[in-house]
């Protein structure tokens, strides 16, 4: 039994890093038509996978899509913490944290709304909107005087979230009655109440979610991104410690009587399906692709291989540091939001910073700085750490899956001995490879003239 189970384990991991690696060469096509039949078609064949049945086995069971929606939103969090890591040379441990706050935010939004109060979305929807003109505001106002000391830059930034926070729940609670009779009752459900209704909460309550995070990355990157790498690593631990803290007396300090504390929030809708995931994860691989291949991405990219030399040559370095961690934290939030959902309950030890080491493991084992190596090695954690580890060391005995944690730091320590630059490396397929941009031909073009020039031939008819 055991080696049919991991015979069959095998075989799903090499077609899923085959269906990503089809998916990637297709996205990388140069025709829009080309990519979107790509992204129908790599939909579609997970899809029918769910669907397909042989008599009473299903070849995508119920444990099969769980680890499916796990490894997808474990890619959102490790392509973010690639992002802030790999490219930008930004150790983080909060990027656990991040995922927890959008995945409680994004939980409250829905859960309140499910018990017909939509002060929930409306708090937290004007809360990020309103945040974000403050931040938009108070940036312009700064950059009139130059100078400012970051402390005191990050004293009126905080300032103004403050008062858009304030200005949010007080705008939020005057609304919600308005529209309280637009839910019905149980026996009369009104238009609010719809699951079309409810579809559209959930989507909002993701993008809220991330938007979230983002913000308090940004007033918490703004300090501690000028420390050095190793202090800021020490920040973002304790900025991990401090939110599962929150977390835990979310009932007492907080003012979030249903998020229960330290006991786990309870009833959330179970909204999350393979429609959501595949299309998040579409979202965030664009993201995280077109960032690290614009202008913003290879000052990143400078600033990782040399902040001094990226200064000289009028590069702000402390911008790109935060704009780089602030779109990390995104896309962990919307990670966190779609797991929420799926899953249907949330405690705080699942956010706590033990956990947080996954997605810092994950991008070491696919490769710092390799988008395709993070996404290959998220989906081979999940499925097979994960799933199959965690099966075949159930059969055991009861406590022989925690054996687990001893085999990952082995692997890791093989791993650095053996391939220090990871599984994949520097390796990009399809869809993010240099060549799939102008840019990156430019600089292909560049190197081989390079090559040629240092060989000291020349090719007939030059």
């Amino acid at each position: 039994m055991e080696l049919g189970y991991l015979a069959g384990s095998i075989v799903k991991l090499a077609a899923l890093i085959g269906w990503i690696y089809g998916l990637l060469w297709g996205l990388g096509r140069p025709k829009a038509w080309q990519k979107a039949v790509t992204i129908i078609l790599a939909f579609g064949v997970i899809q029918a996978a769910i669907l397909a049945k042989f008599g009473d086995i299903a070849l995508f069971s119920a444990f099969d899509q769980g680890l499916l929606i796990q490894a997808c939103t474990m890619t959102m969090v490790a392509l973010g913490l690639n992002l802030i890591y790999g490219f930008n040379g930004q150790f983080s441990l909060a990027q656990w944290g991040f995922y927890g706050i959008g995945a409680y935010c994004s939980a409250d939004i829905t859960y309140r709304w499910t018990s017909g109060d939509a002060s929930g979305l409306l708090v937290a929807g004007l809360g990020t909107i309103l945040g974000a003109l403050a931040l938009f505001l108070v940036g312009w106002l700064l950059k009139k005087k130059r100078g400012v000391p970051v402390l005191s830059a990050f004293t009126f930034y905080l300032i103004a979230l403050v008062a858009a926070g304030f200005a949010a729940v007080k705008l939020g609670g005057a609304l919600s009655p308005l529209l309280a009779p637009y839910f019905g009752s149980p026996e009369a459900p009104g238009v609010l109440a719809s699951p079309l209704a409810l579809q559209i909460v959930f989507f909002l309550s993701i993008i809220v979610a991330g938007a979230f995070a983002a913000e308090v990355s940004f007033i918490f990157g703004l300090p501690v991104l000028s420390l050095g790498s190793d202090y800021f690593g020490i920040a973002t631990l304790g900025f991990a410690i401090i939110v599962k803290t929150l977390l835990v007396n979310s009932d007492t300090i907080l003012p979030f009587p249903e998020m229960k504390g330290g006991r786990g929030m309870i009833g959330i809708p179970k909204l999350t399906n393979w429609i959501w995931v595949f299309a998040f994860l579409i979202l965030v691989i664009v993201i995280i692709r077109n960032f690290v291949r614009s202008s913003t991405g290879r000052a990143t990219l400078a600033v990782r291989e040399d902040e001094i030399a990226a200064r000289a040559m009028g590069i702000d370095v402390a911008k790109n540091k935060l704009m780089a961690f602030v779109v990390g934290s995104f896309v962990a939030g919307l990670g966190g939001a779609i797991y929420a959902h799926y899953i249907g309950f949330l405690a705080p030890g699942s956010f706590d910073f033990i956990q947080g080491y996954n997605p810092l493991i994950i991008v070491v084992f696919g490769g710092l700085g390799s988008m395709t190596g993070t996404i290959a090695a998220s989906f081979g954690w999940i499925f097979f750490l994960e799933g199959f580890l965690r099966v075949l060391l159930g059969q055991l005995g009861s406590d022989a899956p925690s054996w687990r944690l001893v085999l990952y730091p082995i692997a890791l320590l093989l791993l650095m001995l053996v391939r220090p630059q990871g599984l994949l490396g520097t390796v990009e397929w399809g869809f993010f490879k240099d060549g799939n941009n102008p840019i990156g031909r430019a600089r292909e073009k560049l190197s081989a003239a390079v090559k040629l020039k240092g060989s000291g031939t020349k090719k007939e008819g030059e």
